[in-house]
C-alpha cells in the first residue's frame, strides 16, 4: 500500500491542542510539555482534512444531499480492511491480515451489535496494532513490546511475525492458556509477571533493546500515539451501514476504543458527512471504573484498587484523558456493571448467535443498565470487542458423554425441553 495516501501531518496534545509534534517518531509516552509526574497527556495524529475526498471515502452521495442524521447511500467499495481508510491513518508500513471490515449484526428492531470478535485474531486489538506495527517499522525498531491481559498482546505478536518483527508480551501470572497458547504459536516471547510490575519491565525493555512500545508506559494511561487511530474505523464502518447511531456503546479498559469512535464521528462531522456526533457512552468493570471516577471527581484520569471480577480484560487500575474527553464532549455517560450484567449480556448475545468474552458484553451489559433504549434519534450501536475464547474459564466445561441408546439420548433431550 502506498504511504503516501495517508494524510497524517504531525501529533497534536490532547492536554493542550495548541502544541504539535512532527508525525515522527510517535510519541509513546504522551505529550512531552503538558505530562506531570501525576498525569500523562496523550497525543493525537493530526491530518491535512481539507485533502480529503469523502466521497470517495465513504462511498457517499454529495455532501449537501445527505441527510442530517448523517446517512449515507450505499453503493459499496471494491477496498476492504484499513487500506480503505488510509488517506484519514497515519502510514500503513506493516503488512495487514484483513483487519476491520467487521459485520454490523441487528439484535433487535434499532439494536446493533459491531462484532470485533471477526477481526484476524478476534478481537478489536487488530485495528491497534496494525498501526502501532507500522509505526515500529517506520522507526526501523529492531522489534516490539507489550504488556497486556490477552487480546493487545496476542494481537501485537500477530502483526509483529507477519512485519518479520520478534515481539516480547509482559502478562500476568494469571494468563488463561488457551490465551498463552495462541501468544506462543506466534513466536512471541511470554513473560507472566505480576500485574504491577508489567510496565516497570516494559519501560526497562523498551530502554534496554531498544523495541518499540505497543502499549503504555506512563503512570495514568496515554499508549501509542498512532494507536487509538485504527480504532476510528469502527466508527466509519458504522456510519457506512448505518449512518450516525444516537448512542455507541463502547467496553472500556483504558479508553482508546471510546476515543478512537469519538474521534471517527467528529472527524465525519468536521469532513461534511453529518452535523451531529453520537453519546459515546464508556461500559466499565464495577470492580475498577477509574473512567467513572475521574468524570465524577472532576479529573483528566484517575486510579484505583482493582476489586475481583471475571472480566479482566476491562479490569484496569487506572484511567486516561482520551477517555474523559470522549465521554464529556459526546455527552455520554460513564457506566459501570457488575459480573451479573456483564453474564446476562453474554448470554443474551449467545442466544442471538454471537459467542463473547465476558469483557466483551459490557457494551450491551451498558445499554441493558439504562432500560429500553431511546431509538427517537435513531438506532444504538454496543460494540462487542472479543471473541469467547478468550474468557478464563474456557475450557475447563466438559460435557457429560450420553449412552449411545435412545432412552437415554430421550431423557437428555427431554431434560433440555424438547419433547415428541
Amino acid at each position: 500500500m502506498p504511504t503516501e495516501e495517508s494524510l497524517a501531518t504531525g501529533q497534536r496534545s490532547l492536554g493542550d491542542p495548541a502544541l504539535d509534534y512532527p508525525l515522527w517518531p510517535p510519541l509513546t509516552a504522551g505529550c512531552p510539555r503538558t505530562g506531570t509526574e501525576a498525569v500523562s497527556y496523550p497525543v493525537e495524529v493530526d491530518y491535512a482534512y481539507e485533502k480529503a475526498d469523502p466521497a470517495a471515502l465513504f462511498d457517499t452521495a454529495p455532501t449537501n444531499s445527505v441527510p442530517t442524521n448523517g446517512t449515507p447511500a450505499r453503493r459499496g467499495l471494491e477496498r476492504r480492511g484499513l487500506e480503505r481508510w488510509a488517506p484519514l491513518l497515519p502510514p500503513l508500513l506493516a503488512p495487514g491480515l484483513g483487519e476491520g471490515s467487521t459485520p454490523l449484526v441487528e439484535l433487535e428492531p434499532g439494536v446493533y451489535v459491531k462484532d470485533e470478535s471477526r477481526n484476524p485474531t478476534w478481537s478489536h486489538k487488530d485495528r491497534l496494532n496494525r498501526c502501532t506495527t507500522s509505526a515500529a517499522v517506520g522507526v526501523g525498531a529492531p522489534g516490539i513490546a507489550v504488556a497486556s491481559s490477552g487480546n493487545h498482546g496476542a494481537s501485537a505478536a500477530a502483526y509483529a511475525a507477519r512485519a518479520g518483527l520478534p515481539c516480547v508480551v509482559f502478562t500476568g501470572p494469571d494468563l488463561p492458556p488457551n490465551v498463552d497458547a495462541f501468544l506462543n504459536a506466534y513466536g512471541a516471547v511470554v513473560l507472566p509477571v505480576p500485574w504491577e510490575a508489567r510496565w516497570p519491565l516494559l519501560r526497562q525493555t523498551v530502554e534496554r533493546l531498544g523495541l518499540h512500545p505497543v502499549s503504555n508506559l506512563t503512570t495514568t494511561h496515554t499508549g501509542h500515539a498512532y494507536g487509538p487511530e485504527g480504532y476510528k474505523t469502527v466508527a466509519y464502518e458504522i456510519f457506512q451501514d448505518v449512518g450516525v447511531p444516537s448512542a455507541v456503546f463502547v467496553p472500556t479498559g483504558y479508553g482508546e476504543l471510546l476515543f478512537g469512535v469519538w474521534k471517527g464521528f467528529t472527524e465525519l462531522r468536521r469532513l461534511g458527512l453529518t452535523d451531529r456526533v453520537p453519546r459515546i457512552h464508556s461500559c466499565e468493570t464495577a470492580a475498577s471504573g477509574p473512567l467513572a471516577r475521574a468524570i465524577a471527581e472532576g479529573l483528566p484520569a484517575a486510579h484505583v484498587t482493582v476489586g475481583p471480577s471475571a472480566a479482566y480484560s476491562i479490569a484496569s487500575p487506572v484511567s486516561g484523558y482520551r477517555g474523559v474527553l470522549a465521554v464529556r464532549a459526546s455527552g455520554g455517560r460513564a457506566l459501570t456493571l457488575d459480573d451479573a450484567q456483564l453474564a446476562d449480556a453474554q448470554r443474551e448475545l449467545a442466544r442471538a448467535g454471537l459467542w463473547t468474552e465476558l469483557s466483551s458484553a459490557a457494551g450491551l451489559a451498558g445499554l441493558r443498565s439504562l432500560g429500553a433504549p431511546d431509538l427517537s434519534e435513531g438506532p444504538v450501536v454496543c460494540v462487542s470487542t472479543s471473541s469467547g475464547f478468550k474468557d478464563l474459564g474456557v475450557g475447563t466445561h466438559r460435557t457429560e458423554p450420553v449412552a449411545p441408546d435412545w432412552d437415554a439420548v430421550g431423557r437428555r433431550l427431554r431434560a433440555a425441553g424438547l419433547t415428541g
